[in-house]
Order: C-alpha cells, then sequence, then structure tokens
C-alpha cells in the first residue's frame, strides 16, 4: 500500500495501486434532484453512441458545489502543467 500525505493540509491518504485503478473518461453524464448529484463516468466504446460506465460517484448538493470549485481551482493553478502535487480538498 503506498501512503501519500499532503503536507500543507495535514491529510493522508491510503492509496493500494493494486486495487484502485485511475479510470480514463471521455464522457460524463451528470444527473442531479433536489437530493443530490451522481456522475456517471463513461468510456466510449467503439462509435460515438456506444459508451461504457466504468465508474458512478453521487454526492449531495453542496458537497458538488464544493468539487466544481475546487477543479476550477485546481485547473487555474495547474495552467497546464503536467502535475501540480497539491491534492484538491473538495
Amino acid at each position: 500500500m503506498d501512503d501519500k500525505k499532503d503536507s500543507d493540509q495535514g491529510i493522508e491518504f491510503n492509496l493500494n495501486l493494486d486495487t484502485t485503478p485511475i479510470f480514463y473518461t471521455d464522457f460524463i453524464q451528470i444527473e442531479a434532484n433536489e437530493d443530490g448529484v451522481t456522475l456517471n463516468i463513461c468510456q466510449r466504446v467503439g462509435s460515438p453512441k456506444k459508451l461504457r460506465i466504468v465508474s458512478r460517484v453521487g454526492m449531495s448538493r453542496e458537497h458538488a458545489k464544493k468539487f466544481v470549485k475546487a477543479l476550477k481551482d485546481l485547473l487555474e493553478l495547474s495552467g497546464g502543467q503536467i502535475q501540480t502535487g497539491k491534492a484538491a480538498r473538495a
């Protein structure tokens, strides 16, 4: 198991590289209602109209707002860098 620590925020992440793969996405479907938000993380399979859902993530509306802000801040911070070295907190 690989432990990573973000010293700026004092957060320690436990990551098992054997059981926690990174799924590439080229399409995300977002559903929302008054209770929360669901992200269907997809990959295109063959034709542009065929998708495979590789992961689903659900969260509260408040957490979704924090996620959007953290992603926006990270993209602005990284400005095309290959790796930021910082964990965005959402």
